[in-house]
This record gives structure tokens, sequence and C-alpha cells, in this order.
């Protein structure tokens, strides 16, 4: 077999296994993976000139087709730039099957130009990693491909989804032997390393074991974590119900948005556990949580300072409890779990608990509206009610990392349209946002990001990759020309202050960080549209961005001092609320 028909035969696993989308990287190791990807025609194949931007722009499509999506890059320096987008893809649970081109063996620790070490680069970031042998075309070296190319897109999609990493090495001249386009572009039928795999259930005495220590009408909460699981919007509601807990719901989780059964979603969970007096009078005593962690740092100080009895369900086998609280992990699948938990429990159940609760999350949201609606000024927290009346069903709402995914928390309501809401909120960083939006709307899906100034400029360069492949997006970008989020840390205040420190007076300068770039015209330079809004039309804006073709920027100025003592008014509008 020749060179070129292994990589085809390469390619083809890959897409037998499950992938149906590919993200390349221009480089000239990587010539024969790009060109045996770009010929194969069961693959859509999107080209992007950052490997950074890339690795993002592949974890939003993932994320969003709910499939594996390979990467293709050369080497040196273009797979250290995969690293981000491999750590949130290992964290997030994302499917990634990273592809990078190497040198031979012959040329390795020689000094040879685009090459470093590149075995297991990504270490434990990875969930699996290997190398193959150069592609000589042996039957041998062949049926070893397949079997790696199989296992690698089984492994980033088996529970816990995550990235994998396949290493190529080619040897001069790179050109293929042979033509690379499949005269079939089908997807093959069977892959040569199959996996089939099943979700871990719960036995009937651990059913019942776990079902005694939930109180039916009891003084219990569901905590709603991020988690891209649909199945658990229809396994949610009943144990709700079947217990009266109310279910705290993360804007990440899915509960919050849709046609499901949300009469138990309580939507305002960052205002509702913050200390003050309604809080004391309804702490839990039991607390059963799904998902990541909740964006909502008020819910994990509550169980850090509360320590109720926690039940965390989790199907993938982690072990996600930063609270380091006494904890009961259940490894079984959290949607199968809830439902039978529902039916072993009975109910439902009148609760005067799960019914206060709900009452204050009626109450906190009209004051929330009213201190809103009276507001005539910018505010941080306004694009999240605004898009959610404005999105339709089967749109993505992507929202930045740092302060734009807190006033997500604290703003998005519970809505009755079907709107997916995403973030990279497990390594939580800033870098690569508007690449994963952008992914994410290259399915075909209306896709609107909330992001902030730091973050946009982190990332400014992925606006050329929307004009390059016809992508739409609408942008708010939130700039208060720094990192506002710091504002509301202790290294803001003058009780920071420590001898030696510098702090407060060096604040600006180490946190604060004002860069003074004209956003707009980063945006125009990249052929985006743009409007300025302010309090009273940033409504229109955003309609008008979404119903405009290619990426448009609605730009709300702010400013950092004045976000902050925005934050506490309505804080202290909700309290009033709900005293």
């Amino acid at each position: 077999m020749s060179h070129a028909a292994t990589l085809r035969a390469l390619v083809a696993e890959l897409v037998a296994a499950g992938v149906r989308d590919a993200v390349v990287c221009p480089g000239s190791r990587s010539t024969p993976l790009a060109l045996a990807v770009a010929s194969c025609g069961a693959l859509r194949t999107r080209v992007l000139l950052d490997e950074r931007s890339a690795g993002f722009f592949a974890l939003g499509l993932a994320r969003t087709s709910r499939r594996p999506v390979a990467i293709v890059v050369t080497s040196g320096t273009a797979v250290a730039n995969l690293m981000p987008a491999v750590v949130e893809a290992r964290l997030s649970r994302v499917p990634l099957v990273v592809l990078t081109a190497d040198r031979p063996a012959e040329l390795q620790d020689r000094g040879a130009p685009q090459t470093i070490d590149q075995v297991r680069i990504f270490g434990g970031h990875a969930k699996w990693a290997s190398e193959l042998p150069l592609l000589d075309g042996e039957p041998a070296t062949v049926a070893h491909a397949l079997s790696v190319a199989g296992r690698a897109v089984a492994t980033a999609w088996a529970g816990p989804a995550g990235p994998v990493h396949l290493n190529v090495p080619f040897r001069e001249p790179l050109l293929p032997d042979g033509p690379l386009a499949t005269a079939d572009p089908d997807v093959p039928v069977r892959s040569f390393a199959e996996a089939v795999a099943g979700q871990p259930v719960l036995g009937p005495a651990a059913l019942a074991r776990l079902a005694s220590r939930v109180p039916a009408g009891g003084r219990g909460l569901i905590v709603a974590g991020p988690d891209d699981d649909p199945r658990l919007l229809e396994a949610l509601p009943p144990l709700a119900r079947a217990t009266g807990f109310p279910i705290l719901a993360d804007p990440l989780s899915g509960l919050r948005t849709g046609s499901h059964d949300r009469s138990m979603v309580v939507a305002r969970a960052d205002q509702l556990c913050r200390p003050g007096p309604w809080l004391d009078g309804h702490l839990p005593e039991l607390v059963i949580r799904t998902g990541a962690i909740p964006t909502a740092k008020p819910i994990l100080e509550l169980l850090t300072r509360v320590q109720p009895g926690l039940i965390v369900l989790d199907g993938d086998g982690g072990w996600r409890e930063p609270a380091l609280i006494p904890a009961t992990f259940v490894h079984a699948d959290p949607a199968d779990t809830a439902t039978r938990l529902a039916a072993a429990l009975g109910g439902p159940v009148h609760s005067v608990w799960g019914e206060a609760w709900r009452a204050a999350d009626d109450a906190a949201s009209a004051a929330m509206g009213a201190w809103l609606a009276g507001l005539n000024e910018p505010f941080e927290g306004a694009p999240f009610p605004a898009l959610a009346r404005a999105l339709p069903d089967g749109a993505v709402l992507w929202s930045g990392s740092s302060m734009p995914v807190r006033d997500l928390d604290a703003w998005l309501p519970s809505a009755d349209r079907a709107i997916t809401v995403r973030a990279n909120r497990g390594a939580n960083g800033i870098d690569g946002v508007i690449s994963s939006a952008l992914g994410a709307a290259a399915t075909g899906a209306r896709t609107a990001l909330v992001i902030g100034d730091v973050s946009f400029l982190h990332d400014a360069t992925a606006l050329g990759t929307a004009r390059q492949l016809g992508l739409s997006l609408a942008i708010v970008l939130v700039d208060n020309d720094g990192g506002g989020i710091f504002s509301f840390l202790p290294q803001a205040q003058p009780a920071a202050a420590i001898p030696g420190t510098g702090l407060p007076e060096h604040y600006e300068q180490l946190f604060g960080t004002p860069h003074g770039t004209d956003l707009p015209a980063v945006a125009r330079a990249f052929g985006a549209g743009h409007r300025e809004a302010g309090a009273r039309d940033l409504t229109e804006a955003i309609g008008w961005a979404l119903a405009t073709d290619g990426v448009n920027v609605v730009h709300l100025r702010t400013d950092r001092a004045r976000n902050l003592a925005l934050h506490r008014e309505v804080a202290a509008a909700v309290q009033a609320a709900i005293a």
C-alpha cells in the first residue's frame, strides 16, 4: 500500500469512528495530513490561520455539534499554541482529536527548524496520546494506524469526553505518492477499531440506599451546575417534584431555558445565596448536585459555611467538589439516577420549603427588573435579559469568562425558548472566546456572544476567521477599558494595602490594566459591523446585530468603578425585597 493510500485509510477511519468536521492550520510538515483531510468528501474542512484560535474554534464546534472534531497543525510551536484549548477541552469534557505533524526521528534534538519534543507534549491534559510510526505503507503499519485512529476517536468521545493527541512524523518528500480523494464520499459503515460503550447505572440495592438519604419535603436543594447532557432537562424536574427541592439552575446547565418543566427552577441563586436574613432562615440540610461547579460563588460559599449533606451525581467518575466538605459521589448516569430516584421516592410532595425558595426567586426577579427599568446608564448585566428576549429557538448564547459569565448567571432569566447557553468554564480562561463562539456558529446555529474588552483583545484575530469562512456572530462587547472583575476583589480595596506590596497604589498598573484601545476600529479592520449602544437603545442594537449577516459588534461602554457600585445597588435591592 502506498504512502497516499495509508493516509487515505487513516482519514477514512476517523470518519468511520464519528468525526465529521476538521480544522486545519497552514504549515509545511503537515502537508500530507492537510491534503488527506481536505480530500475526504465526508469531512467538512475549515482552514484557520492561528493555532490557538483554531483550537478554541474546534472546541466550540465540538460542543455545539456534540461530536468529536479533528484539528491538524504543523510541527514546532504550532503544537504548543494548542495547549490552552486542550486544557479547556479536558476540563470541560469536550471531544477533540488533535493531529500534530512532526519531524522524523533523525531530525529530533539536532537543531532542525520547527522541531521540538512533541511526544506527549500535552501531558495529563490529554486523555490519551500516541505517536504513529512513519506511514510507510506496510500492511502492519496501516493496520496499526487504523487501530490507533479508531481508538483515538472512541477515547475522545467516551465519558468523560476530552482531547486525545496523535503525533504523526513525516519524512520528505511531503507530497503524497498517489491520489488522496476517495471515490465514494459516503461515510464508511464500520470502523476498524469500533467501540461499544454503555452508561453506568445503579443497581436496586444502591438506589435504595441513596433514596433512604433523601427526605421528601425536607430542607434540600438540587444544584444543577454547567452540563452538556440534554437528558437532564427532563430528568431533574421530576426529582424536584418528588423531593420538593428547588433547582438552583446555573445558566450553563440548560435548565433555565427551554420548553421543559421549569416550575421548580430558581434563576436568582446568585442573589438568594448571599448572606442575609432571608438565607439565615433557609439554610439547606442536603444538596444534590449535577454537572460542574456552579458559576455563582455564593453557592460554593454557602456549601462551605453550612456543610450540608452533599450528593454529587457524576456518571463520568469525576471528583469535582472544591468546597472540601464530606460528599457522596454517585458514579452512575445522572439522568438515569435522577429519574429512578424520583420514581423510588414517589410524589410529588407539597413543600413549604420549596415554595419559599420559588417565592423568593420571583421577588428577586421583580426587584431586579424594576431596578434595571429605572436605570438610565449603561450596565454590564443588561445584555442578558435583552438577549433572552431576542434570541430565537435553537440559538446559542456564548458568554465570556471572568465578569460576563457572572453577569450571565445573575441576569439570565428563566425563558421558554430553547437557547443553548455556553462558556469556557473548564479552566475559566479568557482566551479563545470569540473563536469558541464562531465554532458554535459554524454549526449553523444563530449565535450571540457577550464578551469583555480584555478577552476581546486576546482573540481579536478570530474576527478574520469569521469573514474568511462567511460566519455570522452577534457580539455584545462590554468595554470598561481593563480588567473589570478585579474591582470586586480584595486587591481593589484600601484594606488590601500591605506594607511592601504597593497595593492599592499599583492596582491600576497590575490589575486594572487600562489599554486605551479603540476596539470599534479593531472590529472594523476585520470587516465587522459596529454600533454604539447605551442604556436605552441596547435592545434595538442587539436586534440589529442578530438580524444582520456577518459579524456585528454592539459596543457597550461602561465604567469599572461605577459598575461595582451598580452591582452593590442591585444586591441591596434584592435583599430588601426578600427580607
